[in-house]
């Protein structure tokens, strides 16, 4: 996992020095702080003595389990708070022990802009002001308004509403209503397209949405003669007030307009039917990584005990802490992390992916990023979007001039060195990896990633130059995206950490793809995760619903289709997925999802899907080029073109290809799993595309459609 060093020898000898000078002095202190601390302490060596020690055990000493968190091997938790069941009554908590602090934060638009670009192209930039905050007590009032002004609307307790929108504090507010006057929530991804979304608002019969103006305009406004049900429109931004030529029988509001029919004395001393531990809060469309999506169901004592278990593996978590929220709020791990948050006082800034740092696309050169003004302390993060910032500072890396280059490197592998002993390197933090912790705000102490594997070299780069641990955790929509998080002195990689307090999980024998609880050195099997955190099935899809069952006491349990393996400390790691994996012609299993992890370390490539047919013997591979790596390389060939030409170019693809095989071998891939052909895409997969989810995961039978043509020209068909 270290850095090449090309080191000049007495630069070498001067670095080591000053190491070795730096311990000496800061030996003594360290070792009194570690023998006047308690082990629990966190200081010096006592991180990597933690970090051995073991997270989970056989409840019934079987191989294949279940397992549990050691503090919970007699009873799962299901609350974080004696009586606090619902949602609403954690809101109404936070509300009360924490009246005063900040609770949900948006930056203020100063100027907007248009930037043309060197191609053509123009892009809208933006210049935001400081973040203006609502108070818990505020927020539970604006809440409490729209909540009753939506019951004066006609919306009934146990009907369903609709949210889609993008992320914003009037999401939270809005589903906060909905959890407090029994409404159930369906949450639609923003990036959906039109048959989706009318699939999603039908399927689910509701009469009312919440959406913002640009969505009403740009995608639901063209689907509304679709959606027959649909009476009501609430808009959550203040302009425009009024909105003609909207199909007849929909009347559009302003959020703002309905709190204030909900703030009115008849309406507000209307009395709430307050929700059941056991009534959905949420039905939860999937991205549809796999096909049309789903609705899950999700109860408030399913959220209540999800977020319990995540809190859990948050040390120090309270009300001085900052959250930015930008990930997509349809999305299970945002909305888990934002009610982590809420339920312990903290603040919750927002922000988007296009606003998220000084360099982002739609911040103005010289202004600052959403993070640079927040200093977040607390982030989650999907792998891509991680993978983006390992791979933008290993370029600048790359450029910097000798002496600079040695020094990050040097430091680079000293630092990782140290925390593979369970020790901080201060020095190297302040002089050396200041300015990329600075990236993320600088303040940065916990950083949560979910919703698919990170890369082992992406992971070391999180720890070593953001300076705070990377907690890797996995779950499901259908689990309330709770199963494991790594402890965050785990700086182990490649694992997920031990279940959460709130769940259990047993391995089960997929004898198809050679996975059985009695392989060697660990078990191994398809994943099951049983616990109060297991919702209660898909919507209107009983033919689906085979994947969960119940037990004989009573518990339930999803199926995840996902294949891990245990290590003898109680740690998962998620090794293969049976949708993933391919029988070649000659009797190979290829795992697509294993070869993707390892080539999205290689610098030349952005994003990757391996494809693979039974029929043929190979595998082929569709490469989304670093823009920046592909040119080099063009550049050292001789070969000269825009980058679609050079995508599309047959010299261009060998020499890709070529780098490519030479990073699967560097992984250890074997011949067979490592692509013979492959086709370059010059545009980058988004959720627009709908080539990928919102959480950036593949969508591999849209991306099959999509280059048919080219699959059939890989395996020779023209």
């Amino acid at each position: 996992m270290k850095l090449k060093e090309e080191v000049n020898p007495l630069l070498l000898l001067l670095f080591h020095l000053m190491v070795w000078i730096y311990t000496a002095i800061t030996f003594l202190p360290c070792y009194l702080v570690s023998w006047f601390s308690v082990p629990e302490a966190g200081f010096c060596g006592s991180e990597e003595e933690r970090a051995k020690r073991a997270k989970a055990r056989s409840v019934m000493g079987h191989p294949e389990g279940p397992y549990r968190a050691l503090s919970a091997t007699k009873t799962l938790a299901t609350s974080l708070h004696p009586g606090v069941d619902t949602l609403d009554k954690m809101f109404e908590f936070a509300a009360t022990r924490f009246p005063h602090r900040d609770c949900l934060g948006t930056r203020v638009v100063i100027t907007e802009e248009d930037e043309e670009q060197s191609n053509g192209k123009v892009f809208k930039k933006v210049v935001l002001g400081e973040y203006s905050w609502r108070s818990y007590h505020k927020a539970l009032t604006a809440a409490s308004q729209l909540g009753s002004g939506l019951a004066s609307l006609g919306q009934k307790p146990k009907s369903n509403i609709a949210i889609f929108c993008e992320t914003r504090a009037e999401w939270l507010i809005a589903a906060e209503a909905c959890f407090m006057y029994n409404f159930p929530l369906a949450t639609l991804y923003s990036t959906l397209g039109g048959p989706a979304i009318a699939h999603g608002l039908n399927e689910t019969e509701v009469t009312h949405i919440i959406t913002s103006r640009e969505l009403l305009e740009t995608r639901l406004k063209d689907i509304l003669i679709e959606v027959p049900r649909l009476q009501h429109i609430i808009v959550v931004d203040d302009a425009p007030t009024s909105w003609p030529g909207y199909p007849r029988g929909i009347t559009v509001h302003n959020m703002a307009a309905v709190q204030e029919l909900g703030a009115r004395p008849e309406n507000a001393a209307r009395e709430r039917k307050q929700p059941l531990p056991s009534d959905i809060a949420v039905i939860m469309y999937t991205s549809g990584s796999t096909g049309r999506p789903k609705g899950v169901m999700i109860s408030h004592s399913n959220l209540i005990a999800g977020i319990t278990g995540m809190a859990e593996r948050i040390p120090n978590l309270c009300e001085e802490d900052t959250y930015i929220g930008y990930l997509p709020l349809a999305h299970v791990l945002e909305l888990s992390a934002e009610l982590v948050c809420i339920s312990h006082g903290c603040r919750i800034g927002y922000s988007s992916p296009q606003t998220l740092a000084d360099q982002s696309t739609k911040i103005r050169k010289g202004s600052k990023g959403d993070t640079s003004v927040l200093q977040p302390t607390l982030m989650a993060a999907v792998p891509e979007i991680m993978d983006r910032i390992y791979k933008n500072v290993m370029t600048k890396v790359e450029e910097m001039n000798c002496v600079q280059r040695t020094l990050f490197i040097l430091a680079y592998n000293y630092k990782l060195e140290k925390l593979s002993e369970g020790y901080s390197t201060p020095l190297c933090d302040k002089l050396v990896f200041r300015k990329v912790r600075s990236l993320l705000g600088g303040q940065t102490r916990v950083l949560l990633s979910g919703g698919a594997p990170l890369s082992a070299a992406t992971q070391r780069f999180m720890n070593v130059c953001l300076c705070c641990p990377v907690g890797q955790g996995y779950g499901l929509t259908e689990t309330c995206g709770a199963g494991t998080i790594s402890e965050l002195w785990d700086y182990s990689t490649g694992r997920v950490g031990g279940p959460l307090v709130c769940c259990e999980i047993k391995l089960k024998d997929w004898v198809e793809g050679g996975y059985r609880s009695t392989d060697e050195p660990h078990p191994r099997g398809e994943i099951l995760i049983g616990g109060p955190n297991v919702t209660m099935g898909y919507y209107k899809s009983e033919d689906k619903n085979q994947d969960f069952f119940v037990d004989e006491n009573g518990q339930r349990w999803f199926c995840t289709g996902d294949i891990g393996e245990f290590h003898k400390d109680g740690c998962l790691k998620i090794i293969d997925r049976k949708k993933d994996l391919v029988k070649l012609q000659a009797g190979e299993y290829v795992s697509l999802g294993k070869v993707e992890a390892m080539l999205k370390n290689c610098s030349l490539v952005d994003n990757i899907c391996a494809y693979a047919n039974s029929d043929e013997t190979y595998v082929i591979g569709f490469v989304v080029p670093n823009q920046k790596h592909l040119l080099a390389l063009a550049d050292q060939y001789g070969i000269r073109g825009s980058r679609e030409e050079l995508c599309n170019s047959k010299a261009m693809e060998e020499l890709v290809l070529k780098v490519i095989t030479e990073a699967a071998l560097t992984a250890q891939l074997e011949r067979f799993e490592i692509p013979r052909k492959i086709c370059l895409s010059p545009e980058p997969w988004t959720p627009e595309t709908g080539l990928v989810t919102d959480a950036f995961k593949l969508k591999r039978k849209e991306l099959k459609t999509h280059y048919q043509d080219d699959i059939e020209r890989m395996y020779g068909g023209k």
